[in-house]
Protein backbone atom coordinates (compact mmCIF):
# COMPACT_ATOMS: atom_id res chain seq x y z
CA UNK A 1 0.00 0.00 0.00
CA UNK A 2 1.14 3.61 -0.98
CA UNK A 3 2.51 6.00 1.97
CA UNK A 4 0.25 8.78 3.07
CA UNK A 5 0.93 12.24 1.71
CA UNK A 6 1.78 15.30 4.31
CA UNK A 7 -0.17 18.30 2.70
CA UNK A 8 2.42 20.63 2.17
CA UNK A 9 0.69 23.86 2.85
CA UNK A 10 0.03 22.59 6.54
CA UNK A 11 3.80 21.53 7.11
CA UNK A 12 4.64 25.05 6.19
CA UNK A 13 2.95 26.57 8.63
CA UNK A 14 2.66 24.37 11.62
CA UNK A 15 5.39 22.32 13.51
CA UNK A 16 5.06 19.89 15.88
CA UNK A 17 6.45 19.71 19.43
CA UNK A 18 8.46 17.12 21.54
CA UNK A 19 5.52 16.84 23.18
CA UNK A 20 3.14 16.37 20.29
CA UNK A 21 1.68 20.24 20.43
CA UNK A 22 1.04 22.03 17.35
CA UNK A 23 3.23 25.43 17.33
CA UNK A 24 2.24 28.17 14.47
CA UNK A 25 3.47 31.66 13.52
CA UNK A 26 0.53 33.66 14.11
CA UNK A 27 -0.64 36.71 12.82
CA UNK A 28 -0.09 40.92 12.44
CA UNK A 29 3.95 40.65 11.41
CA UNK A 30 3.59 41.02 7.85
CA UNK A 31 2.80 44.56 7.36
CA UNK A 32 2.21 47.94 9.56
CA UNK A 33 5.12 46.88 11.62
CA UNK A 34 5.85 51.00 12.43
CA UNK A 35 2.91 52.10 14.08
CA UNK A 36 2.98 48.80 16.63
CA UNK A 37 5.17 49.21 19.87
CA UNK A 38 8.42 47.45 20.61
CA UNK A 39 6.39 45.29 22.65
CA UNK A 40 3.83 44.48 20.71
CA UNK A 41 5.96 43.30 17.78
CA UNK A 42 8.10 41.27 20.43
CA UNK A 43 5.01 39.57 22.14
CA UNK A 44 3.82 38.66 18.27
CA UNK A 45 7.36 37.13 16.83
CA UNK A 46 6.85 34.50 19.45
CA UNK A 47 5.28 31.11 18.44
CA UNK A 48 1.65 30.37 19.41
CA UNK A 49 -0.05 26.91 20.21
CA UNK A 50 -2.61 26.25 17.67
CA UNK A 51 -5.72 25.96 19.42
CA UNK A 52 -7.08 23.11 20.17
CA UNK A 53 -10.11 22.78 17.27
CA UNK A 54 -8.14 23.70 14.81
CA UNK A 55 -5.21 21.02 16.00
CA UNK A 56 -7.71 17.87 15.52
CA UNK A 57 -8.01 18.88 11.58
CA UNK A 58 -4.40 19.64 10.90
CA UNK A 59 -3.29 16.58 12.93
CA UNK A 60 -5.04 15.08 9.61
CA UNK A 61 -2.82 17.41 7.61
CA UNK A 62 0.06 15.93 8.70
CA UNK A 63 -0.81 12.31 8.54
CA UNK A 64 -0.18 11.93 12.47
Amino acid sequence: MPKMKTNSAASKRVRVTGSGKLMHAGTGMRHNLEHKSAKTRRHLSADEVLATSQAKKMRGLLGR
